[in-house]
């Protein structure tokens, strides 16, 4: 294996990541700037106000997104095992 190669399954890594936190990350960010807009406008700061909803939100799209981000995994994992088996 040369550093191509590993610079391929590098960028291949980093392209997953994304796609497997992306979805999570950008529905926890909507809920966040929604509550924070929310208390601005009330002049309300309460801290449970901002984590209790973005902690249901992310496990109720956790849920959601699971068989998606499974897959994703498994598409990578599998190429890298044929990657390996290519190998020797």
């Amino acid at each position: 294996m040369n550093a191509a190669d590993v610079m391929d399954v590098a960028r291949e890594a980093v392209i997953v990541m994304l796609k497997v936190g992306s979805p999570i990350m950008l529905l926890a960010l909507l809920v966040g700037l929604t509550i924070s807009l929310f208390q601005a406008l009330t002049q309300m700061q309460e801290m449970t106000l901002t984590f209790v909803p973005k902690a249901i939100v992310i496990f109720l799209s956790l849920l959601l997104f699971l068989p998606y981000m499974l897959g994703v995994l498994v598409t990578f994992t599998e190429g890298l095992m044929d990657r390996i088996v290519a190998l020797g």
